[in-house]
């Protein structure tokens, strides 16, 4: 998954609106405690098997997590505005946000083509504010047909004064 490189070793993810439990499989696979949670009782059955699963609709009810904080955060395809401050909120520091979702455009091409489902331009940007923007997108994609933002941000850690903090480089530049 790109950008996963930020995360500590061992650190926990939280996967919002996680589905059948894939991207909670791929960080579990490489160590981490994975949290899932998602309001389709089938979906969370079969993500339990990867860590600890969470039956929750997140559109109508409480914030299940409320205070716990999270070494990675994952949203894939899922945008509902109301609980995007607790979703960066879940970010610990040091942690990384790693957020991809339809963005307007997509309506052009297919589905989700309702404006509630689709990030403005900037939006994403503007919902990780007091972040560290890593890298964002904000475009269109061929395969398959889709307009996307996505964005990869780490929230600072807590270190000592006049020390910078670090965030790991991608590609040849970290060795």
């Amino acid at each position: 998954m790109g950008w996963s490189h930020l995360l500590a070793p061992g650190a926990g993810v939280l996967d919002v609106a996680c589905g059948a439990g894939r991207h909670m499989r791929w960080f579990a696979e490489r160590g981490h405690p994975v949290t899932g949670v998602d309001r389709s009782p089938e979906a969370i059955a079969s993500a339990a098997e990867f860590g600890q699963a969470v039956l929750a609709d997140i559109e109508s009810g409480p914030w299940p997590l409320g205070g716990r904080v999270f070494g990675a955060v994952i949203v894939t395809n899922y945008l509902w505005r109301p609980r995007l401050p607790e979703i960066v909120a879940a970010v610990a520091p040091g942690g990384v946000l790693l957020y991809e979702t339809f963005a307007a455009g997509n309506e052009t091409v297919g589905r989700p083509s309702r404006p509630d489902f689709l990030l403005q331009p900037g939006e994403l940007l503007g919902a990780c504010a007091g972040l560290r923007v890593v890298a964002y997108e904000d475009g269109f994609l061929a395969q398959p047909e889709r307009f996307m933002q996505r964005i990869a941000a780490v929230r600072p850690a807590i270190h000592s004064p006049g020390t910078p903090p670090r965030y790991p480089l991608r590609g040849p530049a970290a060795s």
